[in-house]
């Protein structure tokens, strides 16, 4: 079996813990009883240095290694995300949700499972030299918990060196990883436009200053921004995705609202993104005789893996997959994810681990397969002990 032995024989445990996570959700950076259940399991492994309320409800515990080697005065930091989303679960399981309107439909709870596995082998055996900072975040989904950690400083207050993650990944055999070196995941903004003209009756719309008019020609002249402003060659998605307006059939409104996201890897496209909308808010206001303000809001940074560390990952990954299936050349995804924050300070890496066939992410009827998590602890586990080798093992 790829998984390590000792974590095989307690799957039954990581089971139970990731159930137990899956029925009481929490969202964002309020994650308490999360963080408490957590915290209750890393004292009942023997770890004694634990710091709680970080970046409001995170953890971060610390395991030291024994004996001198390679890895002796270096700390590698293993993360896992704990916050749920705002949505309502339709699996049916006898695990589901017990809070209405939330529910764990991104795998956060098999992520924090999985560190927790590697958490208990790691204590018991302690083979590795240095330190292991295991780094439990809340409100990834929104809130960019990674980013308030890492204006907390907990990058330097514990001396990390490398950091590491894991996602579930739908669609791909359980087990098995994927990743690759540079760019893997999208940085995320967001846009606003609001509108203001002069509502009146829909008969006589000579007498107003229709802001839906503007609204539509706005969003239509946004979505021309990728097919004509930008090389062809760098990946950019501009989507309108939302547009209000207007509350009868027989009144022109006085405002109207559109919104959406952007998706870039580069800089400078995302600065004539930021530029172009600019440009046509402020034309198409002209143009239609109306108001309008565009509030451009800069999200998570892109993902981007570092080489060394990558392929440290990818090797190790190949130990533990099932049948050492590992892709580690893929292309890169329009998605985000704010450990993009730990891997703009410090070298590592995020790799996508396999969840069957299974619905999607962010679905009502998602729900991590318990399977994947021996995968995941032994990944954790192992990343450890061979960035910190003990001498003479």
């Amino acid at each position: 079996m790829p998984v390590l032995n000792r974590i095989a024989a307690f799957s039954d445990d990581m089971t139970e813990w990731r159930r137990h996570l899956h029925q009481h959700p929490e969202l964002g950076q309020e994650c308490h009883e999360t963080a408490r259940y957590v915290v209750d399991r890393l004292k009942e492994f023997g770890i004694e240095e634990i710091h709680e309320g970080v970046a409001v409800s995170g953890v971060v515990a610390i395991i030291e290694g024994r004996g001198t080697g390679a890895g002796a005065g270096r700390t590698i930091g293993l993360r896992a995300d704990m916050d749920a989303l705002p949505i309502t679960e339709t699996t049916g399981a006898p695990w589901a949700s017990t809070h209405p309107g939330r529910m764990h439909a991104c795998g956060h709870d098999g992520h924090t499972t999985m560190l927790l596995g590697a958490a208990k082998y790691l204590a018991e055996t302690r083979n590795f030299a240095g330190r292991v900072a295991l780094i439990f975040q809340p409100a990834e989904e929104v809130g960019g918990g990674a980013e308030l950690m890492v204006e907390e400083g907990v990058l330097e207050r514990f001396n990390i060196d490398e950091v590491y993650a894991i996602h579930s990944a739908p669609g791909t055999p359980v087990g098995q990883f994927y990743t690759t070196p540079g760019p893997l995941m999208a940085a995320v903004d967001t846009f606003h436009v609001d509108i203001k003209g002069e509502g009146g009756h829909g008969a006589y719309p000579q007498d107003t200053r229709d802001p839906i008019p503007a609204a539509l020609a706005i969003g239509q002249a946004m979505s021309t921004i990728v097919s004509r402003n930008h090389r062809a060659l760098d990946d950019l998605v501009v989507s309108v995705t939302m547009i209000h307006a207007g509350s009868a059939d027989n009144v022109i409104p006085e405002g109207a609202y559109l919104g959406g996201t952007v998706r870039t890897f580069d800089k400078s496209v995302q600065a004539m993104v930021k530029r172009r909308m600019e440009e046509i808010v402020k034309g198409h206001a002209a143009a239609f005789n109306v108001e309008a303000v565009l509030r451009y809001e800069e999200g998570y940074p892109p993902t981007v893996n570092s080489e060394r560390e990558t392929a440290f990952a990818v090797d190790v990954a190949r130990d533990v997959a099932a049948e050492g299936v590992v892709t580690d050349d893929v292309s890169p995804e329009m998605g985000a994810e704010d450990f993009a924050y730990f891997l703009e300070k410090k070298p590592g890496s995020y790799l996508f681990l396999g969840n069957g066939d299974t619905a999607g992410l962010h679905q009502p009827d998602y729900d991590f397969d318990d399977a994947a998590a021996p995968y995941g602890a032994s990944f954790f586990a192992r990343i450890a002990e061979r960035a910190l080798p003990v001498e003479g093992n």
